[in-house]
Parts: structure tokens; sequence; C-alpha cells
């Protein structure tokens, strides 16, 4: 299994390389700031911080340019069966902290899948936020944080995914959690995957993450500070309400009873088609659907039909204007990667 999965990150490689060929060279990134305490997102210091940082390498398949792939056979089929017809909507949900090197790593109690889970300990800061909080914007209304709660409470009480984010620059890593809770006990959690910021290598195929995907979350959630540059530069994630039992890598699992081959698989990689025209969109709206065009986004969960995860931000404006995108303004690429259907 080792074996197969390094040679399909090897293959995947190859394949990014070869889509970004024609790429400028990145984006010049100024010097890391010193972190010497937690920084939580949404945040001046968070901006400057994710500015310098390189989230995956550059020919890695969250940054690869997209634009130029064929159109997937079964495109039109599977857009069809998210909802052509259907508005592109988005949740204020995915927040995360930014830890410094020195950070006091603490157990974590693994609930459901300790088997397909990182090993800890994990530095989780007392400040750790917990999905939804602050802000209200969520399918699952039951999981948003209430009007002036504190992030004690979040951080105990409540339901949902709970997804925690916890991103460590001086060592290069990622940890991310599902169902994260703080008890009297100490943390605990369903499920722990940590990702290297610095090779972005796949988890074991097979292995879920705190994504039904087994994908990271903080790389493809969307930020202020990419928007406030004026594009997103990387592939998004989203969700659908059905996925068909199947996978394609750069994810490695899949969450569904179903075999429809019109269904999407997990890690079903769509863009927004060129001819759309973004000229009339508020400039954060516009950071967004330009980094669709170029990168794309991933089915990477179960939930509602093209819901966007973007971090909470009260300094992020005009994205209401992204419910005038629908379905059909997508399309389905062929990235040429490896997949598992069941």
């Amino acid at each position: 299994m080792i074996v197969s999965l390094r040679i399909s990150f090897l293959l995947l490689c190859i394949l990014a390389s070869l889509i970004s060929a024609g790429d400028t060279s990145p984006r010049k990134r100024p010097p890391m700031p010193s972190i010497t305490q937690p920084v939580l997102f949404g945040t001046e210091a968070a901006d400057r911080i994710m500015a310098a940082l390189q989230v995956f390498p550059p020919d890695n398949p969250w940054n690869t340019d997209i634009s130029a792939l064929p159109v997937h056979a079964n495109s039109t089929r599977i857009i069809a069966s998210i909802g052509a017809d259907k508005h592109l909507g988005y949740n204020l949900d995915m927040n995360f902290v930014i830890v410094p090197p020195n950070q006091p790593r603490v157990p974590v109690k693994i609930l459901q899948y300790p088997k397909e889970s990182d090993p800890g300990p994990f530095p989780v800061p007392a400040n750790a936020p917990i999905e939804n909080w602050p802000m209200a914007r969520n399918e699952d209304a039951k999981a948003v944080a209430r009007p002036g709660q504190s992030l004690d409470d979040i951080q105990r009480n409540g339901s949902g995914d709970r997804h925690l984010l916890i991103v460590d620059p001086a060592h290069g890593k990622l940890h991310e959690f599902w169902q994260a809770r703080k008890t009297d006990a100490g943390w605990e959690a369903s499920n722990a995957a940590t990702f290297d910021l610095r090779t972005g290598a796949l988890r074991p195929e097979g292995w879920t993450s705190s994504d039904a995907a087994g994908l990271p979350v903080f790389p493809a959630s969307v930020r202020y500070d990419e928007c406030e540059r004026g594009l997103v530069e990387h592939a998004m994630r989203f969700t659908v309400r059905r996925s068909t039992r199947g996978y394609v890598l750069p994810a490695t699992h899949f969450a569904s009873r179903f075999t429809n081959p019109d269904y999407p698989r997990m890690g079903e990689r769509l863009r927004l088609r060129k001819d759309f025209d973004t000229s009339t969109f508020p400039k954060h709206a516009r950071a967004i659907l330009e980094g669709l065009k170029k990168y794309g986004m991933f089915v990477a969960d179960n939930g509602q039909d093209w819901l966007m995860s973007i971090s909470p931000d009260a300094r992020l404006q005009g994205l209401e204007s992204l419910t005038k995108v629908k379905g059909s303004d997508f399309q389905v690429v062929e990235t040429g990667a490896r997949s598992v259907t069941r």
C-alpha cells in the first residue's frame, strides 16, 4: 500500500508539473514574520504570515493551473446531478490558528478513526478555534455560534463537524481535526490528520481525514488576504449532496453508498468556464471566481450542493454576489489522475 501510494503520488506530481509547465514563476513571497504566540485567523498578523507561507509546493495539484485541461467526458451529466440550475453558495466556516515553533504539544484522544489518524501529541493552543466561530453563515443551523458565544463555550459545546485547523509554519505541518472538542480531561476528536506543507504528500489510500475525501481543508479554504490581493491562487473546496462510491487523486477516500457514475467522485475537480464574465463582480468575489477559472475546486465532502468554504472574516465584502453563479457555469475537468471506484 505504501509503495503504491508513493508511486501514485509521484505520478500525480509529474502530471502537476506538466500542467503547470506553461505557468509563470510563483508569486514572490515576503520573509516570514516572527511567530511568538498563537495567531488567529481574520487578523492582519495572520495576513502577513499567510502572504509569506508557501502552502504545498508550487507544482502540487492544489497550486497548478487547470484552465487548459480537457473537459471530462461525463461533465454534463455530473454537473446535472449536482444541479445545473442551482446557485453557488458558501459557508463562513473554516477558521484556523497559526502556532509558534515552541507551542506546547498536548494529547488528543481519537474517538472514531484511530487507525486512520496520525499520532500526537499536537500543538493545540488555548485559543484553538472551532469551525463556524464566530460568524453564523452555515447550512447546519445547529452548529453555528450563537451571538456573543465565547470561544471556550464553543470549544466545549455544540454539534456539527467541528473542524479544528492548526497551521505550524516553522515545522511545515498542518494539523486538522474532525469533531474536535475540549473536555475537562483534555482534547478529543473523531479524526486527526497531519499534512506536510513542504511536500504535500497524500494520505494513505483508503484513509479519511477531517474531510470525507481524505483531503486537507485549510489549503482549499478561501481567505481574506488572497481575496484582497485579487486572486485566490489555489484550488478550493465544495460539497455535494450526492457523491459516488469512488475517489480520484489527490482524494484518498469516499463516503457514499451510491454507484451512479453520473455522481461526482470525491476529489472530482471542477472549474468555472473560461468565458464566464467576472468584470461586474465585487473585488473579493471576483478574486474567487478568477481562481475558480485557473485552479478550480475539489469535491471534498458531502453536504449541500455547491457550497464553498470561506474562512470567516468580517473584512470580506460582496460575497453575496457569488450566488449569481450557477452550476451550469462549471465544467468537470479530466486531470488524468488515478481513480478508484467501488
